[in-house]
């Protein structure tokens, strides 16, 4: 059997084999001491993680439950949703469609919500919740997340929602000392375990914000996590495997350290960004704001440089076993993205920019 190819895409990422191990660990019962252990002994190094003293809540789902839970716990008045690519974009649709007041902040794709932007729109006092995506996946846009969360000395009584999927654990997000109200991640991305958990931290203020709001449902109720982990528990039946795996990823982050993680991910984003433009490729995102975790690629979207065939540019890299993304959303076919997040080192990167370059000699 064809072994599958080595994923560089901006998620799923590849996981490794010391993972998986730890994720086929045996089931346990899910209301049993040996559970509340398991939990209660991952908690610190989450909480390490998440920069806070804070529980860490985990969630059997994607993060897009909990960035749908946390707006209907949260939201009482008019929500201000930051855009910037397909997936902070997708915010408002999602507030919208929970039957919730929401207005965008839109800026273009390719740059990032500035503080003086945030600023501007929470003056008018209508907002009260603001949701932001710290890094734009679609885009490969980082935006300036502790220079806005700056903001929150300013306007004390609005909730900041932020969306860490695909930055989360790579650069810093320390929770307490930025002042967030809620910082969400998913399992997939950068801790580079299997997709299907979600990881989250909330504020007092935001507990006590959803203590007021009498629709926000049942899963993800915040109310219903916070009551559960002060047993070391879930509130609903949670997937074993994941936390078993998660235990293993924490004394993997620890053992390199999170200084050196940092690291890692800068120098694999700056080397990738080197192949690119070698190559004469252009880069999507400014240069002011460019993802450490993943490269967007600009293929003809926005800047004069290098145009490959996007389909069959991906079916080349394909067959030198590598699987990489062609673009998402409105930039579908106009860019290609490559991910260096997670468990990534220069010489796995060495072996992609290798399957890169041979595609681009057959094409």
């Amino acid at each position: 059997m064809t072994p599958p190819p080595k994923l560089h895409i901006p998620g799923p990422v590849e996981v490794n084999e010391r993972t998986l191990r730890a994720f086929r660990s045996p089931i346990i019962g899910h209301r049993s001491e040996d559970f509340r252990r398991l939990y209660g002994g991952i908690q610190p190094g989450l909480q390490r993680l998440f920069a806070t003293e804070r529980p860490v809540f985990l969630s059997t789902s994607s993060a897009w439950g909990v960035m749908e839970g946390a707006l209907r716990n949260l939201a009482r008045g008019t929500a201000l949703c930051c855009m910037c690519g397909a997936f902070s974009d997708k915010w408002l649709d999602v507030a919208r469609r929970c039957g919730l007041e929401a207005e965008p902040l839109q800026v273009p794709w390719g740059l990032s919500v500035l503080p003086e932007q945030v600023d501007s729109r929470l003056a008018s006092g209508r907002y009260d919740l603001v949701t932001l995506v710290h890094n734009e996946t679609s885009t490969g846009v980082m935006n300036p997340l502790a220079d806005i969360m700056t903001l929150k000395a300013r306007y004390p009584d609005v909730l900041f929602v932020v969306d860490a999927v695909s930055s989360f654990s790579a650069v810093p997000t320390p929770f307490d000392e930025l002042g967030i109200d809620v910082l969400l991640t998913g399992s997939q991305k950068a801790l580079a375990l299997p997709p299907g958990l979600s990881l989250f931290v909330v504020s007092p203020a935001a507990l006590e914000r959803a203590e007021s709001i009498a629709g926000r449902g049942y899963y993800f109720d915040f109310l219903e996590f916070q009551k559960n982990a002060e047993r070391n528990m879930t509130p609903s039946t949670p997937s074993i495997g994941h936390l078993y795996a998660l235990r293993s990823k924490l004394e993997e982050i620890f053992e390199e350290g999170l200084p050196a993680r940092y690291c890692r991910h800068r120098q694999l984003a700056e080397s990738t960004w080197r192949w690119a433009e070698d190559r004469e490729f252009a880069l999507y995102p400014d240069s002011s704001c460019r993802s450490l975790t993943l490269t967007c690629v600009d293929n003809g979207a926005r800047e004069a440089g290098r145009r490959v065939d996007p389909d069959r540019f991906r079916e080349l890299v394909r067959q030198e076993g590598v699987l990489i993304d062609g673009g998402y959303g409105r930039i579908k076919g106009v860019t290609f993205r490559l991910s260096h997040m997670g468990d990534e080192t220069p010489e796995s990167m060495t072996r992609l920019y290798l399957a890169l370059d041979k595609a681009l000699s057959r094409l």
